[in-house]
């Protein structure tokens, strides 16, 4: 079995729609701080492009976990 985290950060764009980045595993000391200090840098920097325009809001963020077990391999 195979155990992976990834931070997902969704954000709201200029026309209104939400659009994800996801960061493979995060460190396990992350913070709500942390997390929200970043998400208000990219916004502030404007460093992403998407096709709704900037982005302008956060949304919401979260660690998802995923555990995958290999059932067959060649």
């Amino acid at each position: 079995m195979a155990a992976k985290q990834t931070l997902q950060m969704s954000f709201v764009n200029a026309a209104g729609t939400r659009t994800t980045i996801s960061l493979d595993n995060p460190k396990d000391t992350l913070t709500q701080a942390e997390v929200t200090a970043a998400m208000d840098q990219i916004i502030a920097k404007n460093i992403f492009n998407t096709a709704g325009g900037d982005l302008v809001s956060k949304y919401s963020a979260q660690i998802i976990d995923t555990t995958t077990t290999v059932l067959y391999e060649a």
